[in-house]
């Protein structure tokens, strides 16, 4: 009997120990992120070191920048979305060499942005011109559709 219930403390101490690890690591991760919050959802934790998801901007940036009359093209995306996770790779990259600074809106950490700029779905990118939109791609495209998108985008400027 002795020797169980020494076994079940050995056992219960290796998962406390595990947990204590683990929150350690995720604390670690989430100090000093770009969302300037310390409750991020897993997702979002997972794509701190990820460069496709290093350009973000937050709602109180993206509202300073619309009502200041600026032009950017923004991705809103959640890291949940599959169709998400499956565009990040190829339009993140495609304009970094068009030249287009695509600033990422994380809906999943900032919900309100789902009303406040309608996005019906995601992946959605917006361009604004002189802080009004000038156009919008929703859901997933084959990366020619994207290229072309991103080119007229480019034209504008």
């Amino acid at each position: 009997m002795k020797k169980i219930i020494i076994f079940l403390v050995v056992v219960i101490g290796i998962f406390a120990a595990l947990a204590v690890v683990n929150n350690i690591s995720t604390s670690q991760k989430v100090e000093g992120n770009p969302y300037g919050k310390s409750n991020l959802n897993q997702a979002t934790i997972n794509q701190l070191d990820d460069p496709n998801y290093q350009n973000i901007i937050l709602p109180e940036e993206l509202k300073a920048s619309l009502e200041n009359g600026e032009s950017m093209t923004v991705y809103f995306y959640q890291p949940t979305c599959p169709a998400c996770v499956e565009a990040s790779p190829i339009v993140v990259p495609m304009t970094e060499d068009l030249g287009i600074d695509l600033e990422l809106y994380n809906l999943l950490e900032f919900n309100e942005g789902w009303n406040e700029h309608n996005i019906q779905s995601t992946p959605t990118i917006v361009h604004y011109e002189n802080g009004q939109e000038l156009g919008r791609m929703e859901g997933l495209y084959l990366e020619e559709e994207y290229r072309y998108w991103f080119e007229q985008v480019k034209a504008l400027n």
